[in-house]
């Protein structure tokens, strides 16, 4: 006679189950980032089903008192071998359907530097959906890593704020910080991509006042050509640095 274990197949799958609060901001909002609607039932209670690719996501209903802005509802993990065409995908998507890519509110997409990887989709309850590459480093620094000093070691522990823990204002804190204690002896290029930096989080936080202030002082810093490399790779969309750095493509 075989044990249960042996009679029980590695072949599950497991689909999340999410709070809906607005059933039809849900559906209206994966329907616009081509989810395929496979189920749909709004009483007596709701039940909504999507796909998109291999992969599923089911909503139900949502305690009364959840509050979607306070992006506590839930969310999952979508495990895929490459971050960046999904990423391509779903911008595509928010740009057909919306005329831009959703970076503030619910529901809204995080930004995503060549080379990361991880991203978020925030939706319109309040859960985060991240898709995450499978080879991605585990051995990561709060705090910046060890093996870095200075503006170097702020610049790293921004990127893991922003990228790892999706926290924008604490990444801006990290590098408005960082930049008033070392950018008076931190390399030119370190200095740039700092300011780069607070940019795009000033532009993404809507703290647009301090913008000309940081693009001044991105401007007047002497770089080479690769420096500037460096500087565009370190900001997901180097359009927003075409007025402090002309050239960025």
């Amino acid at each position: 006679m075989t044990t249960i274990e042996e009679r029980v197949q590695p072949n599950e799958t497991a689909v999340p189950l999410l709070h809906c609060v607005s059933p039809e901001a849900t559906l209206a909002f994966w329907r616009a980032l081509g989810f395929d609607v496979t189920y749909e039932q709004i009483k007596p209670y709701v039940y909504l089903a999507f796909s998109w690719s291999g992969f599923h996501l089911h909503y139900g209903s949502a305690p009364k008192d959840l509050d979607p802005t306070k992006e506590t509802s839930g969310g999952c993990l979508v495990m895929v071998d490459a971050v960046a065409p999904y990423h391509a995908a779903f911008t595509e998507a928010m740009r057909r359907a919306y005329g831009k890519v959703l970076v503030k509110g619910l529901p809204r997409m995080t930004r995503y530097r060549p080379g990361a990887s991880r991203f978020s989709i925030v939706d319109p309850s309040g859960n985060t959906v991240t898709f995450i590459r499978r080879d991605e480093p585990e051995d990561l620094e709060y705090g910046g890593s060890k093996d870095l000093q200075g503006l170097a070691r702020v610049l790293d522990n921004a990127r893991i704020l922003r990228e790892f823990k999706t926290d924008d204002r604490a990444a801006y804190r990290a590098l408005n910080s960082g930049l008033r204690r070392h950018g008076d002896t931190a390399p030119a290029v370190e200095q740039a991509m700092a300011l780069a930096g607070l940019i795009e989080l000033s532009v993404a936080l809507g703290k647009d006042e301090q913008v000309p202030e940081w693009g001044a002082r991105l401007r007047s810093l002497t770089l080479t050509a690769q420096d500037r490399e460096r500087v565009h790779s370190a900001v997901a969309d180097p359009a927003v640095l075409l007025s402090w750095l002309p050239d960025a493509t």
